[in-house]
């Protein structure tokens, strides 16, 4: 799993205008998941992979530099 956005909608004003308009609800909808413990769950899953590829860039670029 990569760092995703799948909890956050991406605003813009031909999806706002459209939304106006969408009286039957036809439009996709955003942030499905089966239970908000999964929604959490994925989200938080998401931020520790992300911190960890930002440890080892870390780790990486010390390294890097300590053999310059």
């Amino acid at each position: 799993m990569n760092q995703t956005d799948f909890l956050i909608v991406k605003p813009s004003f031909m999806n706002g205008a459209a939304r106006v308009f969408d009286l039957g609800c036809g439009l996709p909808s955003y942030n499905q998941s089966e239970t908000g413990e999964e929604a959490d769950y994925r989200a938080i899953l998401s931020d520790w992979l992300v911190i960890g590829k930002d440890i080892k860039a870390a780790i990486n670029q010390f390294s890097n530099e300590q053999e310059k």
